[in-house]
């Protein structure tokens, strides 16, 4: 029989984009102030996967992801997205967002997003929101899913996680946190 246990603090990240670089770094400055400092925030990337966003968000679309220095517990997820789903609304103009935000958290094992949408591979939290299994951390480095979105595969962008990573194993030693994990 298995005995549950509290689970280890997890790291908050975050997806962002927009087509207005100003607008990034506005609300990377807002969320800072609801999730606390940003420790690591990506380079300025192209989001030209899809075009899915492009009708309502306009074109081109620049994207940034970012980590927050304070871990939280993974069922804090959903009210984290529940928040940055508000943030948007917050910012958009005549019933259009303006910018798209994605909030997840990082464990050891694993990268998982927060998500309102139902899928096959989805598990539902509350709130109205979905954990997505984005990427999991098998021989040493992040790895995508049968399902991971083609962005979140990109080399670069498992690259920053990894790095992200790196930070998170840190603060759980910093913590004493490192043996619940």
């Amino acid at each position: 029989m298995s005995i549950p246990k509290r689970p280890p603090k997890v790291k908050l990240v975050s997806s962002l984009f927009s087509p207005e670089e100003n607008l990034l770094e506005k609300v990377i400055d807002q969320m800072q102030g609801d999730f606390g400092s940003v420790d690591q925030v990506s380079e300025k990337l192209k989001f030209d996967r899809t075009k899915y966003y492009a009708r309502e968000m306009g074109w081109p679309l620049l994207r940034r992801f970012v980590s927050f220095s304070r871990l939280i517990l993974p069922e804090e997820l959903p009210g984290i997205k529940v928040l940055t789903n508000s943030i948007e609304d917050g910012h958009a103009t005549e019933g259009k967002r303006r910018i798209n935000i994605d909030p997840g958290y990082l464990s050891l094992e694993r990268l998982v997003l927060a998500t309102g949408k139902n899928y096959i591979h989805r598990i539902y939290l509350n709130s109205g929101i979905y954990a997505d299994l984005t990427l999991v951390f098998h021989a040493g480095t992040f790895m995508p899913l049968a399902w991971t979105y083609p962005d979140y595969a990109d080399e670069g962008v498992i690259d920053f996680f990894n790095k992200v990573r790196g930070t998170y194993l840190r603060s759980l030693r910093e913590e004493g946190e490192e043996n619940n994990a």
